[in-house]
């Protein structure tokens, strides 16, 4: 049995101003993102200029806190927000999803490739290994705040966390690093190395998210407001999950024909 680090979930404080570790995760999961961008732009053939990465990566952080704010507020929340409305402006308050996140870059991204004239699964196509970096960092920051844990367990790596009893549980933030951070990341990068048609690397994010958030789901201890929401095992989470790995799969399948069927015979 392990005992969770307890940090202090302030990292930096200078009088009234607090920067918390929650917060630089986000920061540094853009950063290795701009980085990474950068690289990826640089490649010979790549279409993209290195200069184009900061604007682009702009409006996914729009996506990413105003789809997962809302995406909380509706799938997670929606009654107390409801009874609330002002609340749903007070981010620093904690409630993000994940899968909102994703519906607002996805609408940021259209936007994106409207005003630049590309297509807009090219955009994405382009940003899909990036985002794990990012992925990566909020279940850090996840770990840090000991938030998200897993069920009770006796593993041996199964850990104590300072508000979830005396028992040890998964640490599931860290599956979640391990998986939706470094495996979905390699997986992409080393499928992105080669040339694909337009659509797979972004089918192939959604499958990897979708498979890697699904099986987590199986340990984690879901929303105490929700619970499971079905045969008393089913989670939220894993509802969200299901058509992500549905259309990834549709949109894998659709590239490959496209290609197929413009390819010289």
């Amino acid at each position: 049995m392990l005992i969770a680090p307890d940090i202090d979930p302030v990292a930096i404080q200078l009088g009234p101003v607090k920067v918390h570790w929650y917060g630089l995760m986000y920061l540094i999961g853009f950063a290795g993102g701009w980085a990474l961008g950068v690289h990826r732009a640089k490649r010979a053939g790549s279409g993209w200029h290195a200069n184009e990465v900061a604007d682009l990566l702009f409006y996914v952080a729009l996506g990413v806190i105003l789809g997962g704010r809302l995406g909380y507020v509706l799938f997670y929340n929606f009654g107390h927000y409801l009874r609330h409305p002002l609340e749903i402006a007070y981010i620093w308050t904690g409630g993000m999803s994940f899968h909102g996140g994703l519906i607002g870059v996805i609408v940021a991204m259209w936007l994106y490739a409207r005003r630049t004239r590309r297509h807009w699964l090219a955009v994405t196509d382009f940003l899909a290994p990036l985002v794990p970096v990012g992925l990566g960092a909020g279940r850090i920051g996840n770990f840090i705040n000991q938030e998200l844990w897993g069920r009770v367990t006796d593993v041996p790596w199964g850990m104590v966390f300072r508000d979830a009893g005396s028992l040890p549980r998964h640490p599931t933030q860290l599956y979640e690093f391990a998986l939706e951070g470094v495996a979905l990341f390699a997986i992409l990068w080393l499928y992105s190395a080669r040339p694909r048609p337009t659509g797979a690397i972004s089918g192939l994010f959604l499958i990897g998210y979708g498979v890697f958030r699904f099986l987590v789901e199986f340990v984690r201890v879901p929303d105490a407001h929700i619970g499971y929401v079905a045969f008393g095992w089913v989670t939220m989470g894993q509802i969200l999950s299901v058509p992500m790995v549905l259309v990834g799969a549709a949109l894998m399948a659709w590239a490959h024909r496209m290609r197929a069927q413009s390819s010289p015979r």
